[in-house]
């Protein structure tokens, strides 16, 4: 893909994920300088979406990634960040806290649910631990009544779903999303395994912010490991 086309994409996912809205020309226009005419702007995004990089959902004149931009923008375009000034403090304290680990689990849930604004699942061996629930049902993808309900059924299964992860290797911050997402397809996840084998689990709409979340977990893996 020209570079070009690769900062065009770059662009839409991340305004997507802050947002939650699709991204038009005009708007691209008015916002980036990306020193082509608007008419430039919108044969690219009519070439990402012809590629099956981009969609038009309903009528709207705006553009999402699908799910293979999302892939691609995680292996390709995906800058990781930094976690913000103060937070690997936080993780310290969390650590430092209590002796016990299913305390120190309990607190490590919370305290990455309400960093990235997800639910999270923290989990060893048996014990299973789960935060940030209210955040990943003020997400409007799942103002939809389907996908809400298939939410649901998901967390009914989480256990399950949870501890067949247990066995698999995800020594470094892994995206699994839509059809790969263990959580259902209208999801993705972020994983992480630490070295006593606790088990990590960011989970959000596919439209999440993954380079905060790669921050994070691996700011977490640093302490705790």
């Amino acid at each position: 893909m020209h570079d070009r086309l690769k900062q065009l994409l770059r662009i839409v996912v991340e305004e997507v994920v802050q947002t939650g809205e699709p991204v038009g020309s005009q708007y691209l226009v008015e916002k980036f300088d990306l020193g082509v005419s608007p008419a430039t702007i919108r044969n690219w995004l009519a070439f990402l979406d012809d590629q099956g990089y981009l969609t038009q959902p309903h009528t709207s004149s705006g553009r999402v990634p699908t799910e293979k931009g999302y892939r691609f923008y995680l292996k390709e375009l995906m800058e990781e960040r930094a976690p913000k000034h103060g937070e690997f403090k936080k993780f310290e304290e969390a650590h430092m806290s209590s002796d016990q680990s299913t305390t120190q689990m309990r607190q490590l849930a919370k305290l990455v649910a309400d960093m990235t604004e997800h639910a999270v699942v923290v989990a060893k061996h048996s014990d299973i631990f789960s935060a940030g629930l209210t955040h990943l049902l003020s997400q409007p993808e799942f103002a939809n009544h389907e996908r809400l309900v298939g939410l649901g059924q998901v967390f009914d299964r989480m256990d399950e779903i949870v501890e067949s992860m247990l066995f698999q290797d995800f020594a470094e911050p892994t995206a699994l999303i839509g059809g790969d997402c263990p959580f259902g397809e209208d999801c993705g996840s972020i994983v992480l395994k630490l070295s006593d084998g606790t088990l990590i689990g960011v989970l959000g709409p596919i439209r999440m912010d993954y380079p905060r979340g790669f921050a994070l977990l691996r700011a977490a893996k640093e302490l705790f490991n």
